[in-house]
């Protein structure tokens, strides 16, 4: 019996439009889901908005809201770019929400009890100019690990070494320019450190690729660190229950965010069972994926939070690397970014999700963006040898045939051939390699390709006695398409939506074992156009 299975994305944060860099994480886990869902899983994917925080706060305060209409403007941004990317949540919520303030009390409440909530007197970086605590995005120095400059206060996009603000090498206050000082308040921490046994015996159990385990086992190596969950006013966020000025920190009501974003989709879907996928002994599967930036809250922070609670800790956690254009990672923060919608304004979603998938895969690597490959690749693979397939044998079978697929094909051999290498393919979107799996697909098609090279059905169809041949032939080169096709389903939606208008079927992975015949296909149109580098060259201005 196939398990239960709940997808999670890491969540964006409310403040600021969607971008290619995050859309990168977004298309991975979909295709993912997709895959699953063609191979008739029960599986949910989830994401919400990451509503909290200081940067929030001071952005609303900039713009004149107040900071409960400014998430809600983002997160209507948010769902519409989601969703012109084909981007199918089963739910997308905010941190936010009844739901999330109700988990986050109840789990603070019973750290409390177990006695793994910390209070004490901590110095922390202050803007004696603005008068505000600084968080962590709003202070930059030297990593106290590797000593890299320019990072953030909380973790270190060089060494990814998480640490406090206060360690930072020679602080600037991003808000004024200025040396911070260092002023005391009463902070309140989680004692990680009493999770090391578990962390150690939970990080080796196959949760994590291998160079991020490899990672992680040299941070335990430095030792845990007791984790501040706490923040001072003013800030954005729930307050810590009898503290009016206090705050909790946003990276602890975000993770809580997945249990109550799924909690708000059972309260909508009644057939889907809460504990079921929560309970600490759970039958079912839990996914997150992420970037490398936040691995360290996903493997030391958030398994730790889940065993203290007795709730299930994920199954596997797929991290990727960041998108980079021009060798800079894409930013808001540095301004080095292409938005979802402007990329939408010039080219199609499709074609991104192509890209990325044909450079994913298991390793935690940065993928480069360059828009002369980006368009030899898309050109090349979909519209010359994928739909160009199509379009080369199609008239024949629409006005030969009357749009009827002969009751033969014409090589058997050869479709064994590709049914064969779809438990490859299976495998190889099971692992997220997705790259193998554009690889293999398109070798294929060069297969396919070159049969109809070897058959020349131009000729055949100059003489009418060999009518059967041609017909059996072309048929041969639309199921062969048909296979590519249903591949390559979970990858590009939009396309191969268009490919079962044209086929008048849906492509479903168990039927490809079985050739299309005697079948009435619909007239053949444009299925793809190709890219024009010019457009991509717009996107940049």
């Amino acid at each position: 019996m196939k398990k239960k299975i709940l997808v999670t994305c890491a969540f964006p944060y409310a403040n600021g439009d969607l971008h290619i860099g995050h859309m990168l994480e977004h298309i991975q886990a979909d295709i993912w889901v997709r895959y699953k869902k063609m191979k008739k899983y029960e599986i949910w994917f989830i994401c919400s908005d990451d509503a909290h925080g200081t940067p929030i706060m001071l952005k609303s305060d900039s713009l004149n809201l107040s900071p409960e209409k400014y998430i809600s403007y983002i997160y209507k941004n948010h769902v519409r770019d989601l969703k012109n990317f084909n981007i199918n949540y089963d739910n997308y919520y905010s941190t936010h929400s009844l739901e999330n303030l109700f988990f986050l009390k109840k789990i603070y409440s019973s750290l409390k009890k177990q006695g793994l909530i910390i209070k004490k007197d901590i110095f922390q970086l202050f803007d004696d100019f603005k008068k505000i605590f600084l968080p962590d995005r709003y202070v930059k120095g030297s990593c106290p690990i590797c000593y890299k400059h320019d990072q953030y206060g909380d973790h270190c996009e060089v060494c990814g070494a998480s640490y406090s603000a206060v360690d930072l090498l020679n602080p600037v206050s991003i808000l004024s320019g200025y040396t911070p000082i260092l002023k005391k308040s009463l902070h309140f921490f989680f004692n990680l450190p009493y999770f090391k046994d578990f962390l150690k015996s939970w990080i080796s159990s196959d949760v994590f690729q291998g160079s991020v385990m490899n990672k992680l086992s040299e941070w335990l190596k430095l030792g845990l660190k007791e984790w501040d969950i706490s923040r001072d006013s003013p800030y954005f966020g729930f307050n810590i229950p009898e503290f009016l000025d206090k705050y909790f920190y946003v990276w602890l009501d975000a993770p809580i965010g997945y249990i109550s974003t799924f909690k708000n989709l059972c309260n909508k879907n009644h057939d889907i069972n809460f504990f079921d996928f929560w309970n600490k002994d759970s039958n079912c599967e839990l996914y997150h994926f992420i970037g490398k930036d936040i691995i360290y809250f996903h493997s030391f922070f958030w398994p730790s939070i889940l065993e203290a609670i007795n709730f299930r800790k994920p199954t596997k956690i797929f991290v990727h690397g960041h998108v980079t254009m021009n060798g800079l990672k894409l930013s808001k923060s540095k301004g080095t970014l292409v938005l979802a919608k402007k990329w939408l304004k010039y080219l199609d979603s499709d074609s991104l999700r192509y890209y990325y998938a044909s450079k994913l895969s298991s390793k935690v690597q940065d993928i480069e963006i360059n828009f002369d490959h980006f368009v030899g690749k898309v050109n090349s693979d979909i519209v010359n040898k994928i739909v160009n397939l199509a379009s080369r044998v199609s008239y024949f079978i629409n006005f030969r045939f009357g749009s009827m697929l002969s009751s033969r094909i014409d090589n058997l051999m050869l479709y064994d051939k590709f049914i064969n290498s779809s438990i490859y393919i299976e495998n190889m979107f099971e692992r997220c390699e997705f790259n193998l799996v554009v690889i293999k697909v398109i070798s294929l098609a060069d297969l396919a390709n070159s049969y109809i090279d070897d058959k020349k059905p131009w000729e055949l169809a100059k003489h009418v006695k060999y009518d059967i041949i041609l017909h059996d032939v072309c048929t041969m080169a639309i199921n062969l398409f048909r296979i590519l096709a249903t591949w390559l389903k979970p990858i590009v939606p939009d396309l191969v939506e268009k490919v079962e208008e044209f086929l008048n079927i849906t492509l479903l992975w168990e039927d490809i074992s079985s050739p299309l015949l005697n079948h009435n296909i619909s007239m053949f149109k444009n299925l793809r156009n190709r890219i024009d580098l010019n457009n991509c060259l717009k996107i940049l201005v």
